[in-house]
């Protein structure tokens, strides 16, 4: 067992932010079961979770706006205590899941405690609502159609970048994506459209739906994947045309595949049990030195291993085999952008 595969972090580092997250784990659980015992439907418990959320936890709400593409748009900063902001320093750029929002996707991810520990800037953008408006205490999504909305989501990002690169000394080359389900899949989407603002891209549960043909960019881009193969929202084995995906999910490992040949890396994976529970499968040899790598997670469900587990019963259980952003940090800090 490797411990840096794991993402296994010294138990005697201190962290800040871990009373907020248990009490909150714990409340969070309470609302979303007592929405759906009185029968609120699962498109509105995003938003009665985040109003409590909200109210409740200030430290953990939006705190900057950005003007783009004519909407307000709203995001979470984290910046670990002692922070030189003279110091170039990397950034990641995390991505919330369907019907969720900045906040939530910093105690699902746990981002902020690796980030601390290691001394890189986080950032969570906000997606829109269902009306358009990227403000306020409601539910969040990333349109994932390649159309007129994900552009103006695109030059959110990149803008949201440029605005912390400008208060904060973020060293350019050292920009990561990460995102979790929607965001997962979002993340797949940025990456073919600006690979050069990423020095590596990072998923996990993601809803992968776009096709191969919308990635307008063939340009290596390194990328490490983390699925249960016990997800039921985003089936590990792939699934048909749903309510969730009107053109149906890709298997995961045919989505790696394609990963590999975009990054034109040899054909066959290696593979090597990490521990009785993940396995690790890696296309190597590729163009720019960009690996592709999954981590297979038996019998895991729609969750991030590590940060704020969602309910078992909602989607699936957890792990404690692994800190998924410890490892995916390990991953992106050996890859600097390109020359």
């Amino acid at each position: 067992m490797r411990e840096r595969e794991l993402g296994r972090a010294d138990p005697n580092a201190g962290t800040t932010s871990a009373p907020i997250r248990r009490s909150w784990s714990t409340r969070r659980k309470l609302v979303i079961g007592a929405a759906l015992v009185v029968g609120v439907p699962m498109v509105l418990i995003g938003a009665l979770v985040g109003g409590f959320y909200a109210v409740f936890y200030p430290d953990t709400r939006a705190n900057g706006t950005l003007e783009s593409g004519g909407r307000l748009r709203e995001y979470l900063l984290h910046v670990p205590e002692g922070h030189d902001p003279t110091l170039p320093v990397p950034l990641v750029v995390s991505l919330h899941g369907a019907m969720q929002w900045p906040g939530a996707q910093m105690e699902t991810s746990g981002w902020n405690d690796v980030a601390d520990r290691h001394g890189f800037l986080v950032v969570y953008p906000s997606g829109l609502n269902m009306r358009g408006k990227g403000t306020g205490m409601s539910p969040k999504v990333w349109f994932m159609e390649p159309d007129a909305i994900m552009t103006a989501d695109l030059d959110f990002i990149a803008a949201l970048i440029d605005t912390v690169a400008a208060r904060y000394a973020v060293d350019s080359t050292r920009v990561y994506l990460s995102g979790f389900s929607n965001g997962g899949g979002m993340a797949f989407g940025v990456s073919c459209r600006m690979p050069e603002r990423f020095a590596a891209v990072g998923t996990v549960a993601a809803a992968q739906i776009w096709s191969w043909d919308d990635c307008g960019d063939s340009t290596p881009v390194p990328m490490v994947a983390f699925h249960g193969t016990a997800d039921r929202l985003v089936p590990y084995g792939g699934a048909g045309p749903s309510a969730l995906a009107p053109g149906g999910f890709p298997s995961v490992s045919s989505w790696v595949e394609g990963w590999a040949q975009r990054n034109r890396c040899a054909p066959e994976p290696s593979e090597s049990p990490i521990d009785t529970d993940v396995t690790r499968i890696e296309y190597g040899d590729c163009d720019a030195d960009a690996p592709v790598v999954l981590y297979r997670l038996e019998g895991v469900g729609h969750q991030w291993p590590g940060g704020t587990p969602f309910p078992t019963w909602l989607t699936g259980p957890t792990t404690d085999a692994m800190n998924v952003s410890e490892v995916m940090w390990a991953f992106f800090s050996g890859y600097p952008t390109r020359p």
